[in-house]
Formats: structure tokens, C-alpha cells, sequence
């Protein structure tokens, strides 16, 4: 546990060194460019704020391709910074296009974060069925439509249309898987809805 605290510790210290080097040398360079007083410190808090946005949409795993454009838009800002400011660049006397990049930079930067925190959702792909916490029995069709008992002879299981034992054996089965026990005829005849003598023939055929 120790060793582990000791790890982060070390992370953390490196990331507050980076970030206040980062965020003073964007200060310098932007004040080098004309922008004065709190405007010079608003630069550097645009770029971590967009540095920030980015990796959460990375995170996300939306839209990967926007999240890793802004990301590298920001972070070529923050190394140009550190570039800049390392003693290659005169910041008495910036160059013209350096300054325009400065000047142009909040709109650019209001841009990539309205399109990294404002983009909407993708809906869910996933089936109202795959969202089920407990495992479900599906529920059988419903039953084709059954002729009149006087079409079916008491003394004949020949004359029981073949969809109608289908949808019959596929309620059994249900039954079964739920209860564990097989259908008896007169729960086969409420759930069919037929006369007694059809649910007989019918659970004859079952068996």
C-alpha cells in the first residue's frame, strides 16, 4: 500500500511541475504578444480546459477521431509554449503571425469545446430484451383462430388443425420450462381457449 501511495505520490508531484511550467510559459508567451494583464492568464486556463474536454471524450469512447484532433490542438499549443518560451523565440519582439495565432486562439479554443461538450449522444443499441435483469420465458403466439366444435368429430384427433397443436405444444413447453410439470388439459384449454372435447383431442396429440 505504501509503495502504491508512493507511486501516485510521484504522479501527482510531476503533473503539478508540468502543469505550472505549462501554464506559466503560456502566460509569458501570451503577454509577449500583446495580451496584457488577466487576459495573459485566461490563455493557459483555455488550454487545459480544452486539454481536459478532449480526453473525456476519449474517455468516453464517442467519437474518437474529434476527441483526439482537439487534444492534439491543445497540446501543440501547450508545447509551442514551451518551446517559444524556452529561449528560441524573442519575446521582445514576437513575430506578426505568432501574434495573430495568439489573437485567434480563444475562438478556436470556444470552438473545439462546444463540439467536445455539446455533442449529442448516440442512442443505445442494445434491445429492451438485453436490458432484462432475470431471465424470462417468452410468452407463445397468439392462437390462430379455431373453427366451431361442431367441425371436430368427439371420436376423430385427425381433424385438429396441425397450427393449432403446434401453438398448443409450444404453451406445453412454456408451462413446462416455468413450472416444471407438464400441462394438464384444463390449464391447455384456458390458455387456448377451446371447447373440452378440442382440448382433449388436442392434449392427446401432445402426448
Amino acid at each position: 500500500m505504501r509503495a502504491h501511495l508512493a507511486r501516485v505520490d510521484a504522479v501527482l508531484v510531476q503533473a503539478v511541475i508540468a502543469a505550472a511550467l505549462s501554464f506559466a510559459h503560456l502566460h509569458d508567451l501570451a503577454s509577449a504578444a500583446g495580451q496584457d494583464g488577466w487576459k495573459a492568464w485566461a490563455y493557459p486556463v483555455s488550454v487545459d480546459l480544452l486539454l481536459v474536454a478532449a480526453w473525456r471524450r476519449l474517455r468516453s469512447g464517442r467519437d474518437r477521431a474529434a476527441g483526439w484532433c482537439w487534444f492534439l490542438v491543445a497540446l501543440a499549443a501547450s508545447l509551442g509554449a514551451n518551446i517559444a518560451t524556452a529561449g528560441l523565440l524573442d519575446l521582445g519582439d514576437v513575430p506578426d503571425w505568432l501574434r495573430i495565432l495568439v489573437a485567434g486562439w480563444p475562438a478556436l479554443a470556444f470552438l473545439g469545446g462546444t463540439l467536445l461538450a455539446h455533442t449529442a449522444n448516440a442512442p443505445s443499441a442494445e434491445p429492451a430484451a438485453e436490458q432484462s435483469t432475470g431471465p424470462e420465458v417468452a410468452e407463445p403466439a397468439p392462437a390462430p383462430s379455431v373453427p366451431a366444435v361442431s367441425e371436430f368429430p368427439a371420436s376423430s384427433t385427425a381433424a385438429v388443425p396441425a397450427a393449432l397443436v403446434e401453438h398448443a405444444r409450444k404453451i406445453a413447453t412454456a408451462h413446462q420450462e416455468r413450472t416444471g410439470a407438464p400441462i394438464d388439459t384444463p390449464t391447455l384449454r384456458a390458455r387456448l381457449g377451446v371447447p373440452a372435447p378440442l382440448a382433449e383431442q388436442i392434449a392427446a396429440q401432445l402426448t
